[in-house]
């Protein structure tokens, strides 16, 4: 069994490709929505509109989770340190 450090990075590094995975796919579903929709907004300010509204929804949930990864990688000895020690209790180790 590897020993704690290399668990938590192991953790660590799955997270945060999940995280910057799951980015990728909010950035191409909302791109895919606005062209998608393009036609069925009735004005020009509409369109702008939505426009907006996808790219704050975008910038926010990105500077988000960029913020979470941030703070996983500064305390991830302790996060990760807790979710192995319960892991291995729950297996009985």
């Amino acid at each position: 069994m590897p020993d704690k450090t290399q668990r938590i990075e192991a953790m660590h590094r799955r997270d945060v490709m999940i995280a910057w995975a799951f980015i990728a796919g909010l950035w191409f579903s909302i791109i895919f929505v606005a062209l998608a929709t393009w036609n069925l907004a009735p004005t020009p300010g509409a369109r702008a509109l939505l426009l907006i509204a996808g790219g704050v929804v975008l910038l926010f949930n990105t500077a988000a989770i960029a913020a979470m990864l941030r703070h996983y990688r500064e305390d991830r000895d302790f996060i990760y340190g807790l979710d192995i020690k319960f892991l291995d209790e729950a297996r009985g180790k």
